[in-house]
């Protein structure tokens, strides 16, 4: 039986994988396409991720779709809402058609003689192993594991008698009700869980190793309200968006060149929302720069609020050992504990675990370039979603679903079936991914390459990027060619050069 063909096979149906699906059904309406979801719904990291308080940790007129304003007043958005967002789009947009849930892509080989991948996925629902063919691959699996967090050794954990919960596998029936509960953690998922935890439970301590850098900001944007009142919904929003992307680049450009200015700020604003007398300093004045992590977002300053009515309280120390009640620290204090909650971060996993073969060969992730922050090196037909780490995931979503399209249309009206990028003749090749955080430092030696400038850099700038992908040039560092032509460039080219050939 011959394979299922699509012209383009989008791989996730998350955020990003709905969004690259309205964009092609919308730029290049004659390209049929299908969608391969590994779980049984839509969402992404909106529908698996459901414990207490989740949210999102940049503004909604940034983390929407740029095609479909959101409209709800909250600009910080819990994650029933976003999953609903994410669900309306792919209803009103004709996206739920084409998704195949349940389909796991496993491996994926690229034939230079036909110009398509075979695409080897496997039904989780039924067993079954499915093939399909596409003309472009498009991964939007984000980059982490979605069946397994991460937990660094915890001593004496096997003693522990109560509640041991990581927040990706939250228990549905989980009540903390009345309980004492420790969240190990100080990222984004910490800061959510502990004041969402602190409404009900008898008390909640966040143990931390060391502090990061939060700030409060308003979970309702007083400018995008204004917006609404004056200009139609459209208008609104892309003023809204502007705005909080102007702000965003100038907080980060200002932590990059005068870090001890924003630290100042930083801790400034922490004292002002803590009660007398709190030492800030142990508990949130980070040892690293702002934006060597991501700043952790408290909505409407709940994390302070918990705090300061001594719902919950912040402990930093490192764990001596778990006892059967709770644990007890390095100092020698015992925190008791019937519920521990391990918010230690993520497992990276580049493309959901699917291999890459071309024309016979292995592709080896960590060897190759990325171009333009979306393609690799010696791979044809194969973009990636990987959004921005200082700004909304979906800013930079939108310009590579944009610019797939903008290439599928090129190969059309050139009669040629194939792009490829050709690495960029220079040895000073950086992470892909420039953030210290510890999930990036663990896998940072499996993850693609970036150079030093253009095309080979992402330069974690959405103006700039709008410039480079939606009006730059569709030829610098790439080779197009006809079916037949082996994959393998006969030469590398500069990060500046490219050819039509």
């Amino acid at each position: 039986m011959a394979a299922d063909h699509v012209d383009v096979l989008i791989v996730g149906a998350g955020l990003s994988g709905i969004g690259a699906a309205v964009h092609l059904g919308r730029e290049c309406p004659g390209k049929t396409y299908a969608v391969l979801e590994a779980r049984g719904a839509i969402g992404g990291t909106w529908d698996l991720f459901r414990y207490p308080g989740i949210r999102s940790d940049s503004d909604m007129y940034t983390l929407g779709y740029s095609f479909k304003p959101w409209t709800d007043p909250k600009a910080i958005a819990d994650g029933d809402s976003i999953r609903a967002y994410v669900r309306q789009t792919a209803r009103e947009y004709d996206v739920e058609r084409h998704i195949r849930f349940h389909h796991r892509a496993v491996r994926a080989e690229w034939d230079s003689a036909t110009a398509r991948w075979t695409v080897h996925a496997h039904r989780d629902d039924t067993g079954e192993d499915v093939t399909i063919t596409c003309g472009f691959l498009f991964t939007n699996s984000g980059y982490y594991r979605y069946d397994e967090g991460y937990t660094p050794q915890l001593p004496g954990v096997e003693r522990y008698a109560g509640t041991l919960v990581h927040p990706q596998h939250w228990p549905e029936d989980l009540d903390c009700t009345g309980k004492r509960v420790v969240v190990i953690g100080s990222g984004a998922t910490a800061v959510t869980l502990v004041p969402a935890m602190a409404e009900r439970a008898a008390h909640v301590t966040m143990l931390q190793r060391s502090p990061t850098y939060v700030i409060a900001l308003p979970s309702r944007d007083p400018f995008a309200d204004a917006a609404r009142r004056w200009l139609p919904p459209k208008a609104a929003y892309a003023v809204a968006r502007w705005k909080n992307v102007t702000l965003g680049v100038a907080n980060f450009q200002l932590s990059r060149r005068a870090p001890g200015v924003v630290k100042r700020f930083l801790r400034r604003a922490a004292k002002g929302r803590l009660p007398s007398g709190y030492d800030v300093d142990r508990h949130f004045s980070p040892r690293y720069n702002p934006w060597d992590q991501r700043l952790c977002v408290v909505p409407d300053g709940d994390l302070f609020a918990a705090l300061s009515a001594g719902r919950a309280s912040v402990v930093t120390d490192t764990i001596d050992t778990f006892t059967e009640r709770g644990i007890r620290l390095a100092s020698g204090e015992e925190l008791p504990a019937d519920v521990v909650v391990t918010a230690t971060g993520l497992n990276l996993l580049a493309l959901g675990g699917m291999t890459l073969t071309v024309d016979g060969a292995g592709v080896d992730l960590a060897s190759t370039v990325a171009y333009k922050g979306m393609m690799l090196s010696g791979v044809p037909n194969f973009a990636m979603t990987i959004g921005y780490t200082n700004a909304s995931w979906t800013l930079k979503a939108d310009l590579v679903a944009t610019y797939v399209c903008r290439l599928l249309r090129h190969l059309d009206e050139t009669g040629r079936q194939i792009v490829t990028p050709l690495a960029p003749d220079t040895d000073d090749l950086v992470p892909i991914i420039d953030l210290q955080s510890g999930y990036v430092l663990r896998a940072v030696d499996q993850l693609p390459k970036q150079g030093p400038q253009a095309p080979w850099r992402l330069h974690q700038n959405y103006p700039r990027d709008v410039r480079l992908m939606r009006h730059g040039p569709l030829t610098d560092g790439v080779r197009f060619d006809r079916a037949g032509a082996p994959a393998t460039a006969p030469a590398a080219t500069t990060s500046s050069g490219g050819t039509d050939a």
